[in-house]
């Protein structure tokens, strides 16, 4: 392996309850009043589809001024709220220092990324490249974030490694001729290999320096 491409949320960071809070707010804004258990099945398809998908089960017509709306929300709460876990950071600083390229490949909008970024403690330029939701045109399962993700840090794919915490996630870097990690931080393990089969199963990401 050369390369390993994060998942960002479930995987540097836990932000799925936050960003459930932030979305609920963003549509109560607009006289809905979803509750958590309505946007499990968008988790990790990007937020167009996170909020977008709740927004239409409750007969509202999405718009972009919703995500927005939701990001702001996000942005207020995310250092307080959102959960780093305690060893990302020197995660990041050991592969790094491995010599290893890293990159973020992530459905979420780069306005999102600005705000984890601020959560985690790391600068945008830690990282070699990153690609977000506002740079493809396909979500996962498809394979192109992670494509484009390894095209940019200059490695072939099958010298590329991802770390995902969702079947999506995972289905997206095989098709794209990649190993995979799945972290049991969203989705217990039986789970994740009934519905993705991933290369190895991690519990938590400090493990992830055993692998590599």
């Amino acid at each position: 392996m050369k390369a390993i491409l994060f998942d960002m949320d479930g995987v540097l960071i836990d932000s799925e309850t936050l960003m459930a809070k932030s979305a609920i707010l963003a549509l109560r804004d607009y006289g809905i009043d979803p509750v958590p258990e309505d946007f499990i099945p968008f988790v990790g398809r990007g937020e167009d589809k996170y909020v977008g998908g709740v927004a239409q089960k409750y007969g509202l017509t999405y718009t972009q001024e919703m995500k927005a709306r939701t990001y702001d929300y996000y942005g207020r709460y995310v250092e307080q709220e959102a959960f780093v876990p305690k060893d990302v950071r020197r995660v990041l600083d050991t592969v790094k220092a491995r010599g290893y390229k890293i990159a973020v490949c992530t459905s979420a909008d780069y306005a999102k990324v600005v705000h984890n970024l601020r959560a985690i403690g790391v600068a945008e330029d830690f990282f070699d490249t990153f690609v977000t939701g506002d740079n493809i045109k396909n979500l996962k399962p498809h394979p192109e974030i992670y494509l484009t993700g390894a095209k940019l840090t200059g490695t072939a794919p099958e010298d590329c490694l991802v770390v995902e915490d969702a079947p999506s996630g995972i289905l997206a870097a095989h098709a794209g001729g990649m190993k995979a990690v799945g972290l049991t931080t969203s989705f217990p393990e039986a789970y994740l290999v009934e519905q993705s089969h991933p290369d190895f199963i991690i519990h938590d990401l400090a493990a992830l320096l055993n692998i590599v």
